[in-house]
């Protein structure tokens, strides 16, 4: 048995003209052949094939260096070096808490210390996010905790084709971009099919990015209107108790939906377009007996829809329209003796040719940090209770 390996990285290399990088000879003089960098022999057993493979993926762009040069990134532009590292180095400082690593910048050239394969993630990360910034991708900081999670999850993820998806662009000039791959097949999936059931936890951008799909299409004129709607649970009051007329009644309910299309217009374009009819905040309950041609028509909130509201719902769908339904089928707001039909739906429209089921994790939360926590926090909840009701029936 040999000598314990050590779990460090921190490689300093020389340009050698006509070479390129190598490992300094004064700084490895006295180390064996077969234990400099990060070899097979270095890594740990169960990741010895997949890290030959992760290696090999590296190889993307001319930023990207070799397994020769694990700890040290240099990239070819200074400019966009420092749009990737944030003002003051945030970005370095952020990648580097999450992923536990040590970061030491100068110039364009970047030593990475810790762990091997926490040094090879960070790599990858640091070299796929600034192949995003030289194309142009507004990097935001929580752009790289996305990326983090996504690249730890999968090592075959593409950052490029997810964040430069572009939805839309927003009033604001923010591009609204996919964050996760669920949330990619989401996109895909609103633009291949008529009819998409997006389901999963809160935060992971079910509702906003539906929203944005439709005022893209209405943009493009690809559709003449579009119909948000939600159902008007009553959350233990009774609606004819509230005060105001009927749009007063139901407008807190829809306030979500008001909330997201103001992010994605300017208020006075949104305003004019809703006071002409082209865009329709509605109840769901004023959907009945109509039918919607050339529109894009969004359904939130529809865990919360019964058998047949969902149903009446589902045909309305007239010529030339999308629809898009959105729902957390563990946030039920309904009487315990009714059925949602949110979940009652899966059932019946699986396998229909033209209508597509995405489905979202706590993996795909795209609000603070926290809500992922309290997402798991929660789903370990239920498992103990589903475990205890089953023990209690034996």
């Amino acid at each position: 048995m040999g000598s314990p390996i050590t779990r460090s990285c921190s490689i300093e290399l020389v340009e050698v003209p006509g070479r390129g990088l190598r490992v300094d000879p004064e700084r490895h003089h006295d180390t064996p052949l077969s234990k400099r960098g990060h070899s097979a022999e270095l890594t740990p057993k169960p990741w010895r094939r997949r890290m030959g493979q992760y290696l090999k993926e590296q190889q993307v762009g001319d930023s990207t260096l070799r397994e020769e040069s694990a700890g040290k990134v240099i990239f070819d532009d200074l400019q966009t070096a420092n749009a990737l590292f944030g003002p003051h180095s945030e970005n370095l400082r952020r990648i580097a808490k999450t992923i536990g690593v040590k970061i030491n910048a100068k110039g364009n050239a970047l030593v990475i210390q810790g762990d091997d394969l926490d040094v090879h993630l960070s790599k990858r990360i640091l070299n796929d996010l600034y192949t995003l910034v030289k194309k142009g991708y507004p990097l935001y900081p929580p752009d790289i905790d996305y990326a983090i999670r996504m690249i730890s999850d999968d090592r075959t993820v593409n950052l490029e084709d997810i964040f430069l998806d572009t939805v839309y662009i927003s009033s604001r000039k923010r591009v609204i971009t996919p964050k996760s791959l669920a949330q990619k097949r989401y996109i895909d999936a609103i633009r291949k099919f008529d009819l998409v059931i997006g389901i999963g936890p809160a935060g992971t951008g079910k509702t906003y990015l539906a929203m944005a799909m439709a005022v893209a299409f209405l943009m493009k004129q690809e559709v003449e209107r579009i119909v948000l709607t939600r159902p008007a649970v009553e959350a233990g009051e009774k609606l004819g108790f509230l005060p105001g007329d009927i749009a007063e009644k139901v407008n807190p309910y829809l306030r979500p939906l008001y909330d997201a299309l103001y992010d994605m217009m300017d208020f006075d374009r949104a305003s004019k377009l809703v006071e002409k009819g082209v865009i329709e905040v509605a109840p769901l309950a004023f959907m009945r007996g109509r039918t919607l041609n050339d529109s894009f028509v969004i359904l939130d909130e529809a865990q919360n829809t019964g058998s047949e509201q969902m149903k009446m719902f589902l045909t309305r769908l007239g010529f030339s329209s999308k629809a898009v339904i959105t729902g957390d089928i563990t946030q039920v707001d309904l009487p315990e003796n009714k059925v949602s039909g949110l979940i009652e739906v899966q059932g019946i429209l699986k396998g229909i040719e033209g209508i597509e089921f995405v489905y979202f994790s706590d993996k795909d939360v795209v609000r603070h940090p926290l809500v992922q926590d309290i997402i798991k926090a929660y789903e370990r909840m239920e498992e103990r209770r589903h475990r205890q009701k089953e023990q209690g029936n034996h």
